[in-house]
């Protein structure tokens, strides 16, 4: 059974809505198009936790377990189970660290990359598309939003590497 889009049966609100949340709005585009992308790359999908665990290790190569586990909100065993699938798939390495042995250091490998890449071109090609057939209007607000969608998303992930900032799911 297909799952319905977030948005499906609300109706479009435009600029001076009640209705109109930027969360909401974000929440839906990002729906949109993450459901389809890893299929578009040719990539087998990864569950939430894993793909987590991933980007994180993307975002902070040489990170450790506990660090994965701390910023993420997950118990250690739930990150340890992550990264036994991701390196299954060989997607993640794990490396000693050079002034502390009991210490293992999580790099991405180059399959990691490549993936990673190529979810990137999957989701900005069809942006990119919708974005040309948008009138002029429109894409200069989408243009004039990236500062504060920027902030907005740095001001998210500080909240995440904080301890009890937010309430991730476990």
């Amino acid at each position: 059974m297909a799952t319905p889009h977030p948005s499906a049966g609300r109706p479009e609100v435009g600029p001076g809505s009640t209705r109109a949340d930027v969360s909401a709005v974000i929440r839906d585009l990002a729906w949109t198009v993450h459901r389809r992308s890893p299929q578009v790359a040719g990539v087998e999908p990864l569950p939430t936790t894993e793909l987590a665990v991933l980007m994180h290790v993307l975002e902070s190569p040489g990170v450790s377990v506990g660090e994965v586990s701390r910023h993420l909100g997950l118990r250690q065993s739930n990150t340890s189970a992550a990264l036994r699938t991701l390196d299954e798939r060989g997607l993640v390495a794990r490396e000693p660290d050079a002034e502390d042995r009991r210490v293992t250091r999580l790099v991405p490998t180059e399959r990691a990359q490549v993936e990673h890449e190529a979810i990137a071109d999957a989701w900005a090609g069809p942006i990119a598309e919708a974005r040309a057939a948008l009138a002029p209007e429109h894409v200069a607000a989408l243009d004039a939003a990236v500062g504060a969608l920027q902030a907005l998303d740095r001001r998210l992930r500080a909240q995440q590497a904080v301890p009890g900032a937010d309430h991730p799911q476990r």
